[in-house]
């Protein structure tokens, strides 16, 4: 059997087919969090008008002891959001996964859910917290927030996804937090993203809800709420307790986290999430809890890192407060200094014949 006459056309071939499918896995790869639901709207006019009602508008005013006291010891604010949950539920917590654009609520709700884990372990509240409603902060943001009617009478909040940053906060300060549970006829624990798509529409409550659901809404209300804007402001806050939100349209690496947990800066994401930790070191960092369930592997650090979060880099944070729309949720008593205890690792939940 004679050889090809042109053996350089096979290779040739070949070569290129296997350039066209590792082009295709990496941009698979990227794309996937284009396929995963995000929701942040930039809105820079209503970030300047909600700041101007904050008789303190920046952490480094509201919070100057904290800024003033901040040491760099590595914080991990998410192991008190799983003992308060253990605690509560008997569960361990989980990250757990938008349905739709909501993403805004999402990052308001880990944040108001850690401030309360973290009140309860240090004595300022008597039970473990609930988790907070993501369909109540979503539709307040849109609708009540904005100065739109709430009454549920029509949609005005419109049939798109998505909200500001400052819409969640200025609807957990004047108005609060509606928590996981049953409340004036609706069943609430559990997430349903068509009740956030109409509750983005028609406001907290949904259609013909009369306002009922905003006045509960203001029996819980966090009044603490300042914007972030520095590394240094970002330290200060997480180190002393109290969380961050963050929204930008920084976006991330979401193929794996590398040896130590870091997903690098990369891509564009509108999206919003919450700090809930800081590192210093070699390597100082954020750790940022996402809503998109446990959509992304490889290292952690240290081993308890939750599913579904990763480390962003000093500066890949900076880019983000950079953005304007970061706003830092407070405990009961403000934005004091706190020396917070990491405790130890979490141990894992018991099974079913040591319980």
């Amino acid at each position: 059997m004679s050889a090809p006459r042109h053996p350089w056309r096979l290779v040739a071939a070949a070569a290129l087919v296997a350039w066209v499918c590792a082009a295709f896995w990496f941009a698979s790869r990227e794309r996937l969090p284009q396929a995963m639901p995000q929701g942040y709207v930039p809105d820079p006019a209503g970030v300047a008008r909600f700041l101007e009602e904050l008789p303190q508008p920046y952490f480094a005013q509201a919070g100057a002891d904290a800024m003033r006291q901040a040491k760099e010891v590595d914080t991990f604010l998410y192991r008190h959001m799983d003992r308060a949950h253990r605690a509560r539920y008997g569960t361990p917590f989980v990250v757990g996964r938008q349905g739709i654009g909501d993403c805004i609520a999402w990052g308001a709700h880990h944040a108001v859910f850690c401030a309360e884990s973290v009140d309860w372990a240090t004595g300022k509240m008597a039970e473990p917290p609930m988790i907070p409603c993501t369909e109540a902060i979503y539709g307040g943001a849109r609708v009540e927030a904005r100065g739109r009617d709430g009454s549920g009478t029509s949609p005005v909040g419109g049939w798109s996804d998505g909200a500001t940053g400052w819409g969640a906060a200025r609807w957990l300060r004047d108005w609060g937090v509606i928590y996981r549970d049953q409340a004036l006829g609706h069943d609430l624990r559990r997430y349903d993203k068509d009740r956030a798509k109409q509750w983005g529409a028609y406001g907290c409550g949904g259609q013909g809800d009369g306002g009922k659901l905003d006045a509960r809404a203001k029996r819980h209300p966090c009044r603490h709420v300042v914007a972030v804007k520095t590394w240094d402001e970002l330290v200060a806050a997480v180190t002393s307790g109290y969380p961050v939100t963050i929204a930008s349209s920084v976006g991330f690496n979401s193929g794996a986290r590398d040896a130590d947990g870091f997903c690098a800066a990369a891509g564009t994401w509108m999206h919003q999430m919450c700090v809930v930790g800081v590192r210093f070191g070699q390597r100082p960092g954020a750790l940022v809890m996402n809503s998109w369930g446990n959509y992304v592997g490889g290292g952690k650090f240290p081993p308890d890192q939750p599913d579904g979060t990763f480390w962003a880099t000093r500066e890949a944070l900076q880019r983000i407060l950079g953005q304007g729309d970061s706003y830092a949720i407070g405990s009961v008593d403000g934005f004091g200094f706190r020396e917070i205890d990491n405790g130890d690792w979490f141990q894992p939940a018991p099974t079913e014949e040591q319980r």
